[in-house]
C-alpha cells in the first residue's frame, strides 16, 4: 500500500527530486539522535538543525523546560522540513519523559559535559544506538540529564576559552560520531520501510496538492 502511494506521489516529482529522495533517504540514520535541551537562542537552534540535516541525523528531540524552541528560517535554510521532531513541553520537567521515551526505544543517553571522566568522542561506545543531549547556552545540560545519563562526552580544547558555542559543539560532535557510526556499525541505516515513510513525508511537503492526491488514493479514485 505505501509502495503504491509513493509511486503515485513520485509521478508528481521531477526525476531529479526522485533521485535526490532516494539518495538522501539511504544516508539517513536514527542510530544517533540529537536532543536539544532548553536551547533558546534561535540562531543556535537553527544552526544545529542545519548541521544535523547535512550529516543525515534524522530525529531531533526538543526539550522545552524554561524556553521555547524556535527556528530562524534564514539560518536553518529549510533543514527543518526534512527532519523528524519530537517535542516535550507539556510537563514542568520535560527532560524526564524525553529520557524515558528514548530508553524505551533502546537509546543510551549521552550528555555533553566538561566534568572529569567525560569521554573523547573517539572513545564513546558505538555498539548500540545513542542520544546526545546538547544543553542550554548558559549552563549546559540539566542536572537531571546528568544524573540519568549512561555516559558523558566532551570536546578537548587547548585555549584559554573554556567552552564552545553550542551550535559549533554539536557540529563537531556530529561530524565525529556520524563518521564513526558509518564506519564502525553495520546497522546505521534506516530500514526500507522507514526510508519509504520518509520519502512519502518529503513528497507530501514538496507537492502542494499532495493532500488531494492522498485523499483520492484512500477513496480508491486512483490506484
Amino acid at each position: 500500500m505505501k509502495d503504491r502511494l509513493y509511486k503515485i506521489l513520485s509521478e508528481h516529482l521531477s526525476p531529479h527530486k526522485r533521485d535526490l529522495f532516494e539518495r538522501v533517504a539511504s544516508n539517513r540514520t536514527r542510530y544517533m539522535v540529537l536532543v536539544s535541551e532548553d536551547i533558546y537562542q534561535t540562531q543556535n537552534a537553527s544552526a544545529i538543525l542545519r548541521t544535523a540535516e547535512c550529516w543525515g541525523v534524522q530525529d531531533i528531540y526538543v526539550v522545552e523546560n524554561n524556553h521555547s524552541f524556535q527556528v530562524h528560517h534564514r539560518i536553518a535554510k529549510g533543514s527543518e522540513d526534512w527532519l523528524t521532531f519530537y517535542r516535550y513541553n507539556n510537563e514542568k520537567h520535560n527532560t524526564l519523559p524525553c529520557i524515558e521515551d528514548l530508553r524505551k526505544k533502546g537509546y543510551r543517553i549521552i550528555v555533553t559535559s566538561a566534568e572529569p571522566g567525560a569521554r573523547h568522542p573517539e572513545e564513546l561506545d558505538m555498539s548500540t544506538p545513542f542520544a546526545v543531549f546538547m544543553g542550554t547556552e548558559l549552563s549546559g545540560v540539566s542536572d537531571m540529564a546528568i544524573e540519568m545519563c549512561d555516559d558523558k562526552v566532551h570536546i578537548p580544547m587547548y585555549g584559554f576559552t573554556e567552552s564552545l558555542n553550542v551550535s559549533i559543539a554539536s557540529a563537531i560532535l556530529m561530524q565525529s560520531l556520524v563518521s564513526r557510526i558509518r564506519s564502525e556499525t553495520t546497522n546505521w541505516q534506516l530500514s526500507e520501510s522507514e526510508q519509504l515513510d520518509l520519502k512519502i513525508a518529503w513528497a507530501r511537503r514538496s507537492i502542494s496538492w499532495s493532500d488531494h492526491i492522498i485523499q483520492m488514493f484512500e477513496q480508491g479514485e486512483i490506484t
